[in-house]
């Protein structure tokens, strides 16, 4: 019976057993709260790290190139000098990631473009300016007037834009502004930009030109506009230029336009300073030669702007058929071929005077 009863008895555990088993449970416990601990310590270190001032002593820019990713930016910028720790800047931006989209937000990606950094930037300044998407603008001015052949040279010479020119596009198919771009752009690019721009432009003052004017396309449309563009820089008067020629394309008459001589010679790259238009120009028979052929020349002779293209579009309402330098910049306008000779001999006269006034200056000088 008492056997019996022994047996019927649940099994304990030993002393020992128990012991192991405790000790297993408080070593995992320990091990656990050992990681948190260093997880907690590695974190707040990091979070130091990325909020502490950064290694940068002088300004300094970094290129973001397009498809450019995560990764290789942090490299790039400790390799820059721009951010101490690659691994901690990369942990950190997708750290704030996570806990913007968590919060609704969605804006966290890595955009391209040149970007500059003040000395002493954190990592989180970094990544809020790569994150902002304001990078660096760099500009590109192509004055009005000039020809493709002059646009492409001041394009070959910047610094900034790269890659190589694309063949040589038409006369007067660029538009002549200040392009801003960033950091990275191609130099084929910025004359396919400048392209498009020319042609949404001439297309949408050509669709609201005024009824009547002696152009058949609008192809004639921009060689005049060219012409005008370059016989003043005066934008008030470019209006009463276009009238003058719009009244000798109306009466059957040659334009006889300077701009058009010289472009016929020497083409886009323009007269020589050193290089004075002679009289064989002026009856040299060239396409362009306004003086010999009658009518508008093939093509435009420049890059017209946006101020010729509305002269031509809408020219001043006037009789004139004559133009002159007045001595001024501007120019005086007559109707008749008798008060354009006067005011011819009015500027040579200006001309004369201001010839013997230098001769004068010049003793008074070497004194």
């Amino acid at each position: 019976m008492e056997i019996a009863e022994r047996k019927g008895k649940p099994k304990r555990r030993s002393r020992h057993a128990r012991n192991g088993f405790v000790i297993l449970l408080n070593f995992a416990f320990s091990l656990a709260l050992v990681a948190a601990i260093a997880a907690g310590a590695i974190f707040y270190w990091g979070k130091r790290t990325f909020d502490a001032p950064g290694p940068l002593e002088a300004e300094a820019t970094y290129l973001v190139p397009r498809g450019g990713n995560l990764a290789d930016t942090a490299s790039g910028l400790e390799q820059a000098g721009i951010v101490s720790n690659a691994e901690v800047f990369e942990y950190g931006w997708r750290l704030n990631s996570r806990v913007e989209q968590m919060g609704g937000g969605t804006d966290t990606g890595l955009r391209a473009g040149e970007y500059a950094f003040a000395p002493g930037a954190s990592m989180r300044s970094v990544m809020e300016t790569l994150r902002s998407g304001k990078s660096i603008q760099h500009a590109v001015t192509i004055p009005e007037g000039w020809t493709v052949h002059q646009i492409y040279a001041r394009l070959e010479a910047d610094p900034v834009l790269i890659g190589d020119l694309p063949p040589m596009v038409a006369e007067g198919t660029l538009l002549p502004e200040t392009y801003t771009f960033t950091r990275g752009m191609t130099r084929a690019a910025m004359v396919e930009r400048m392209a498009a721009a020319q042609t949404e432009l001439v297309q949408t003052i050509w669709d609201g030109r005024q009824d009547g004017l002696p152009i058949r396309d609008i192809g004639e449309f921009v060689t005049l506009a060219s012409i005008v563009e370059k016989e003043t820089g005066i934008a008030s008067e470019r209006p009463h230029v276009a009238s003058v020629f719009i009244n000798r394309l109306r009466d059957g008459m040659r334009l006889q336009s300077d701009p058009t001589i010289i472009y016929g010679v020497w083409g886009g790259a323009g007269k020589p300073s050193d290089e004075p238009i002679r009289q064989s120009h002026i009856a040299g028979a060239t396409p362009y030669n306004t003086y010999v052929i009658r009518g508008l020349p093939p093509g435009p002779i420049a890059n017209p702007g946006r101020a010729s293209l509305e002269a031509v579009a809408h020219p001043l309402d006037t009789e004139d058929l004559y133009f002159v330098a007045d001595g001024t910049g501007g120019h005086a306008f007559a109707r008749t071929l008798n008060e354009h000779n006067a005011n011819v001999r009015r500027y040579r006269q200006i001309e004369r005077d201001a010839a013997a006034a230098r001769e004068q200056a010049q003793p008074a000088a070497a004194q």
